[in-house]
């Protein structure tokens, strides 16, 4: 069978980025590049040329940047994506007869040979541009191609030269003829994010935690206390599930099976006879305050993200109104949580597998729904690994298309496959198994596979020190020099990180028993009584550190990172700069946060911008000491008790 179009000379293949076959999208924030690679080729010996095209994906009208040709047949272009919703990309490629034709006089003339014929075709392939220009290149063009075929009735051993105009291949070039071009077979898919999706500063709270001791916080009582989360830098503060709290199995306090009247319960067991996903836990106030609180927010800069968590507890409405929506066991009761040998008598999981799921999905869309018409648009979701791939693909594309600037950072603690096959589903961005790494070695190796390897292109993660879950037993028993070093690698190696406070900056460091990564006292069993004006507190060291992101582009993104050579397996060192090299930083953390330690590093100089045979300036912007250096080759010490860490920020 003939093909539909049989003279489509280029072929296109290796483009990239495309995800698992152009199955997923990759990500982008706005104002951000898309550099694409294709391989590119047609038989014979004319040259060709291509384009990338690209356009929103609400827009008709394609837009386009030429291709530039690289090592064995690899081509390059890059654009912008310059608002937030769905592109779509490809590359097309033709074979260029002019620029073959000129080539082929250019060899005729230097072997010393007639030209004329040439000229004449030369002066053809003009004539066809004509039709395809517009404005003043029309008569540009004509005044070319009359002086072409002038040329060529004289002596064109002479003036055939001309034919070489940079000016006329320029023109030329803007009006190439793609009658038999080639378009990739696949329309590749971006989804363009607000910044906030890249560059983020995370603070959680439990909002019960922030009242007058002895009694229950309200978003009132949050509100009060917008100026502190402000002035440590944080841009989002994120909010465990504010809804009603079963009674029926509640947990008591250090996740005791049996409560006491006055225990609280945990904010994750959703749901009572006062209402569940959509509605508010009575003691933290009302709707109207919620609003209140979240437009305050606002005014210091600050959004406001929600717990999205799918489970009930045994008091949900959902319970009573759509039982089909839960396992039943033999003995007609509902199947609760379990990760034996613990029981989680107070959850009742969702069965994504009901004979009811498309009412199922469309009630859970909902919630979102709802909360974003309260103001929020940022969601954690609590462990997504545990629903469905397919449902989650759905969720996110339908709330997205109506509410494109929502993010969703998935809590997925689970297996790199899943992890990534969520964030191509659509995740924004994603927890990381950061916390367990403390060595040099599975640091460098996490980073490199994070930012410098194609799973870049979907995946953004954001890095948390400490959660409510989670103490590692670093931070147990490093001090405060742990929680420094923490700090800086989280908030410098990735451009989205957040800490669970108060914990983080007054140093909670007290796991319920030995081996644990679970806090004694819980916050999440209890009401916790923290005293913010602790003189323990990192609180101005953390503030520092967020005032640097948000003055440094370099730490905004996470491409430019670089490790360098220190030689001390204590000390690891790394840098991240903008692309014109405006702006240059330099990070040193000593990961022993007992004993001092010192090394040799060493820099590519030329690559990082700095001059190596001038000196340079590196100003650590945690302390405000200022260095002077030549060359790439430098000592560092760091004494953990007096800071664990450098920020440098590099001048010439």
């Amino acid at each position: 069978m003939l093909p539909s179009e049989g003279r489509q000379r280029v072929q296109i293949e290796g483009v990239w980025p495309e995800i698992d076959g152009g199955r997923f999208p990759i990500k982008r924030t706005v104002g951000e590049k898309v550099c694409v690679e294709a391989d590119m080729f047609g038989d014979g010996h004319d040259l060709i040329a291509g384009v990338i095209l690209y356009r929103p994906e609400t827009s008709s009208k394609w837009l386009e940047v030429p291709l530039s040709p690289g090592f064995n047949d690899r081509w390059q272009g890059v654009f912008t994506v310059t608002e937030i919703g769905t592109y779509v990309y490809t590359v097309q490629g033709w074979v260029d007869h002019f620029q073959s034709w000129r080539r082929g006089v250019e060899k005729k003339l230097e072997a010393e040979q007639n030209v004329s014929v040439e000229l004449l075709i030369g002066a053809k392939l003009v004539e066809e541009a004509i039709a395809r220009a517009y404005g003043e290149d029309i008569e540009q063009l004509k005044h070319w191609a009359t002086l072409l075929r002038a040329v060529s009735e004289k002596e064109p051993m002479l003036v055939g030269c001309d034919a070489l105009s940079a000016d006329l291949a320029a023109l030329m070039a803007k009006y190439p003829d793609r009658e038999f071009a080639a378009t990739y077979h696949k329309l590749l898919k971006i989804t363009v994010d607000s910044e906030r999706a890249r560059f983020s500063s995370w603070y959680e709270l439990f909002p019960r935690s922030w009242g007058e001791p002895g009694k229950h916080g309200t978003f009132k009582d949050c509100e009060a206390h917008l100026p502190y989360i402000a002035q440590m830098g944080f841009d989002v503060l994120y909010l465990p599930p504010i809804h009603p709290i079963g009674t029926t199995f509640r947990k008591g306090k250090n996740n005791t099976t049996a409560s006491e009247p006055d225990d609280v319960g945990v904010p994750w067991g959703i749901g009572s006879p006062e209402g569940g996903h959509k509605a508010i836990h009575p003691q933290l106030g009302t709707i109207d305050d919620f609003q209140k609180f979240v437009s305050k927010a606002a005014e210091y800069g600050i959004e406001i993200a929600l717990d999205l968590a799918y489970q009930c507890s045994p008091d949900h409405p959902y319970v009573k109104e759509h039982p089909q929506w839960f396992k039943h066991r033999p003995d007609g009761t509902i199947q609760y949580a379990e990760n034996p040998p613990k029981k989680y008598q107070d959850i009742y999981p969702i069965d994504f597998e009901t004979s009811d799921w498309q009412n199922l999905w469309e009630e859970l869309k909902s919630i979102v729904v709802f909360w974003i018409e309260q103001g929020v648009r940022i969601f954690r979701v609590d462990n997504p690994h545990t629903k469905a791939f397919p449902f989650w693909e759905w969720m996110i594309g339908e709330v997205k298309r109506s509410y494109p600037d929502t993010i969703f950072l998935a809590e997925a603690f689970t297996r790199p496959k899943v992890m990534y096959r969520l964030a191509k589903l659509g995740f924004s961005q994603s927890y990381t198994y950061f916390t367990w790494r403390n060595h040099k070695w599975d640091l460098t190796e996490y980073l490199n596979e994070l930012t410098q390897t194609g799973v870049r292109e979907f995946f953004r993660p954001n890095f948390w020190p400490n959660t409510p879950d989670i103490l590692h037993e670093f931070l147990q028993h490093g001090g405060k020099p742990a929680f420094i070093s923490r700090l800086v690698l989280a908030a410098t190696m990735t451009a989205n990180y957040g800490i669970y406070g108060p914990a983080f900056e007054l140093c909670e460091n007290r796991p319920i028993r030995s081996g644990s990564e679970e806090y004694l006292d819980s916050e999440k069993y209890q009401i916790r009584t923290w005293d913010l004006n602790s003189p323990h507190s990192l609180k101005d060291l953390i503030a520092r550190v967020n005032k640097a992101r948000r003055e440094h582009p370099a730490l905004q993104s996470n491409e430019s990172l670089k490790f360098h050579h220190v030689d001390n397996e204590q000390l690891i060192c790394y840098s991240k700069k903008t692309e014109d090299c405006k702006d240059v930083m330099l990070i040193v953390v000593s990961l022993d946060p007992y004993w001092t330690q010192g090394g040799f590093i060493d820099l590519p100089l030329e690559s990082l911008g700095i001059d190596p045979y001038r000196e340079y300036q590196v100003r650590d912007l945690l302390t405000d000491a200022q260095y002077t250096w030549f060359g790439g080759h430098n000592y560092v010490e760091l004494n953990p008790q007096a800071l664990p860490a450098h920020l440098f920020w590099v001048r010439q």
